[in-house]
């Protein structure tokens, strides 16, 4: 249990580095001619070639029964999943490497909100541990507003903007389109993490659900992308620098990436998968300065720092929350009561919701 434990930390940090790799690799195929949509259809697509043997190989003797429910709810999260790849894809596109992952740390704040809607979470405001998630929530919010509406000069690197300190509209357009949409992919991304929680709960095998997954993202894709698309040279997967990111984006997207946030979350709960995102924050721009040579500004460490202090918020209510019911349940056991329902939300001091 406890190399299990650890595995879980290995495996989010993990996951925090192929993100920001998946930022720069939808960002590197975009900026040469392909577009959110075919981009989104084509990692998706070779990830589903990939997971098909694999998942029903190692799921040879205790593959589920697929019923209509869990077609339902595959499809469920492949709609979801085409919205926040698609919204994150094009956020990406307008905005940094920085300002992306910047903005991710506004997703436990959002997961608490629809937790405390569906009941998954309790909501006490007496309690210091419920105080702490919603002034946490009320601050990341804040600070994605600041990091999306307030640029600021560059600190490191070269900025195409003038370096007024307050940028308007019309100079920083594109970094407010970028914010928009990646803060419109948080909420997105928020409640893809409960439906995909409670999906696990129905159908365990997680390989599985990730092959219909990708297979259901992969076909909305191309059937939009017929739609809308008029110039059919964004299918072409060459030059190399296409073909690199798609092949990235498949096997450490899909595969890697949302397989082992599913193993997590499994274990873990959705809270504990975003304990993590403030790591992609650094490792977004580190590598972004150094790939990209993209500027660092003041907005996005003013608004980082705001978001992260947001996070920690709700993380300590978290934390607190865990720590008082353990405390309960030793008290009770002392006592020679038995709590079974209420053990088997506590996994080493955090409750899964």
């Amino acid at each position: 249990m406890g190399m299990e434990n650890a595995l879980t930390y290995v495996g989010m940090v993990m996951v925090q580095l192929a993100q920001v790799g998946l930022m720069i690799a939808g960002k590197m195929a975009m900026a040469n001619g392909m577009t959110t949509f075919t981009f989104t259809f084509y990692s998706n697509a070779f990830a589903s070639l990939i997971l098909l043997p694999i998942s029903f190989f190692i799921y040879r003797s205790t593959r589920p029964p697929l019923f209509l429910t869990f077609l339902c709810g595959f499809f469920l999260l492949g709609f979801i999943g085409f919205l926040v790849q698609v919204l994150g894809y094009a956020g990406i596109k307008y905005a940094s490497a920085s300002l992306s992952t910047a903005l991710l740390n506004l997703i436990p704040g959002f997961i608490f909100v629809f937790a405390v809607i569906l009941r998954m979470e309790d909501f006490n405001i007496k309690s210091s541990s419920t105080k702490a998630k919603c002034i946490g929530t009320i601050v990341s919010i804040l600070g994605a507003l600041i990091v999306t509406l307030y640029q600021g000069p560059s600190l490191l690197g070269i900025s195409s903007h003038s370096n007024t300190p307050f940028q308007t509209l019309t100079t920083s357009s594109a970094w407010l389109i970028g914010g928009t949409l990646l803060s419109i992919d948080c909420v997105v991304a928020s409640i893809f993490t409960i439906a995909m929680a409670l999906v696990l709960k129905k159908c365990p095998t997680e390989l599985i659900l990730m092959f219909f997954y990708s297979c259901f993202i992969a076909i909305l894709a191309a059937t939009v992308s017929l739609i809308v698309e008029k110039d059919f040279g964004a299918w072409s997967l060459k030059p190399k620098k296409r073909l690199i990111p798609v092949i990235y984006s498949a096997l450490f997207g899909n595969v890697f990436q949302v397989s082992v946030i599913m193993w997590c979350l499994k274990r873990k709960g959705p809270l504990f998968a975003s304990i993590f995102h403030p790591l992609a924050v650094i490792f977004a721009n580190v590598m972004g300065i150094i790939i990209f040579g993209e500027p660092l500004y003041l907005g996005s460490i003013i608004g980082s720092i705001v978001v992260l202090v947001g996070f920690y918020f709700v993380m300590w209510g978290k934390a607190k929350e865990g720590n008082t019911i353990v405390a309960d349940v030793k008290r009770l056991e002392s006592n020679g009561e038995k709590m079974p329902l209420l053990q088997n939300h506590i996994e080493d001091g955090v409750i899964s919701t």
